[in-house]
């Protein structure tokens, strides 16, 4: 690209490229990335597409086209993702958080519609800090704790809190889910949150790139048959969780049965399942076996 390029010419040739690299809706895209670039909304170059690109934007304009030719996630080259109602910082070390996972936050709200409850929540995998901080946000007087073995997500994620305005009430630690964190005065939890490794090795080999290569491999790969994480889950919800509480676990598609199965040998069951926006059944509901109280959370 030229320096003297118009902004139209620009997002033209971008366009073009990011088309053979098999983008979809490249020209809204190369838009975005243009934007991007600049520092600009994307609205704003509706009436100047005729204006000159300047050069120090043109050449960042350049490598954000040659990433996202690349498959580089878009939420990736911005270094953040909208998750719920916040703007959540992402990096090499976390999961890209979808628009699914908020169906764990959905089924919880469902569940304790009292946003004024004192609840105390635990976030298995916290990654980011996205379905801890995001749950925070709908409870002001509730606190948790985000556990990750990574120690980039746990700086993210505390990063996230601090930004979001919840670090008071928000406190991450590195460590395995069934590491010996439990043992140092921290009680058990109303709310467990959990979107554990679920794709199967199959699915791992099919993956699209943007998902391959840039999201963490351990935050994605479930084992043969996709349900390892929640082997090793399933003793650990059921220790932590707090009589009449609920944990509100992500599924991967056609996995409900198998899973509450799992979950049933240890004593948990199944007290609701939510479907996600796109209809699967995304978020497993779980309870105590003794405790059969307040199942409202199940509903589609």
């Amino acid at each position: 690209m030229s320096a003297t390029l118009t902004t139209i010419d620009a997002v033209s040739r971008a366009a073009a490229t990011l088309a053979r690299a098999g983008i979809e809706n490249a020209s809204r895209e190369a838009r975005l990335l243009l934007a991007l670039a600049s520092g600009r909304a994307p609205e704003s170059f509706v009436l100047e597409y005729q204006t000159a690109c300047s050069g120090d934007d043109l050449a960042r304009f350049e490598s954000l086209v040659r990433r996202r030719a690349a498959h580089e996630p878009l939420s990736r080259l911005r270094g953040s993702r909208g998750f719920w109602t916040l703007d959540l910082a992402i990096s090499p070390d976390t999961l890209d958080p979808r628009p699914d996972s908020e169906t764990l936050i959905d089924a919880a709200l469902a569940h304790w519609p009292d946003c004024a409850a004192r609840l105390r929540v635990l976030d298995l995998g916290t990654g980011s800090g996205a379905l801890l901080l995001a749950l925070l946000s709908e409870y002001p007087n509730a606190a948790g704790l985000g556990v990750d073995r990574l120690p980039g997500a746990v700086a993210m994620a505390q990063q996230n809190a601090v930004a979001s305005g919840l670090a008071d009430r928000a406190e991450f630690i590195t460590d395995d889910w069934a590491g010996d964190w439990s043992d140092t005065g921290r009680g058990p939890a109303d709310v467990i949150l959990a979107n554990p490794p679920y794709l199967s090795r199959a699915a791992m080999d099919s993956l699209v790139p943007e998902v391959a290569d840039f999201d963490p491999t351990s935050a994605l790969d479930g084992g043969i048959d996709g349900l390892d994480s929640y082997r090793t889950l399933a003793p650990v919800v059921r220790r932590r969780l707090k009589p009449g509480g609920r944990a509100f676990i992500e599924l991967g598609q056609g996995q409900a049965e198998a899973v509450g199965a799992l979950m049933a040998l240890v004593g948990l069951r199944v007290a609701g399942l939510r479907r996600d926006l796109g209809g699967v059944e995304r978020c497993l509901v779980l309870a105590l076996e003794n405790d059969r109280l307040n199942d409202g959370s199940g509903g589609n």
